[in-house]
């Protein structure tokens, strides 16, 4: 599994609005390329962002779903990209002094990508990830 954090300048309530948003995704989650709809009652458990992966014009359409949530701190969940398969995605958001740290945890839930060695395909998240919170740390600094 791979885990990332990040200490950002911004509330944990100002980073859990740019969660909450489903639209704003493709801003700051690496790979994710629109979004095509979103689930009214997002981020609830059982809602799913429709989003595409990929560069255009190979675009692989399909869905991210909330296992858990708990509204202004952590949401866990099932992200899929088939035929590369599905991970598991947990966010943790914690107030730190005046600002916040973000925790995120991810690892391959199952399909073809599971069977990349460990070793091989957590620093491929990490890097992913970093990227990824460096992104919402930035919207969420400037959305406060």
């Amino acid at each position: 599994m791979s885990a990332v954090e990040i200490s950002v300048e911004a509330t944990p309530s100002s980073v859990w609005r740019v969660l909450a948003d489903g639209w704003l995704y493709p801003l700051w989650v690496v790979g994710a390329s629109r979004i095509r709809e979103v689930d009214e009652t997002w981020p609830e458990t059982g809602s799913k962002i429709h989003h595409s992966v990929g560069l255009w014009p190979a675009v692989v359409d399909d869905d991210t779903e909330v296992t858990s949530c708990v509204v202004g701190s952590l949401i866990s969940l099932r992200a899929r990209a088939w035929p590369g398969g599905s991970a598991d995605v947990t966010l943790q958001v914690l107030a730190e002094g005046s600002g916040a740290r973000i925790t995120m945890e991810e690892d391959v839930a199952n399909g073809p990508a599971r069977l990349a060695p460990r070793f091989l395909r957590t620093p491929a998240l990490a890097w992913r990830n970093r990227e990824s919170l460096r992104r919402l740390a930035w919207l969420s600094e400037r959305r406060a």
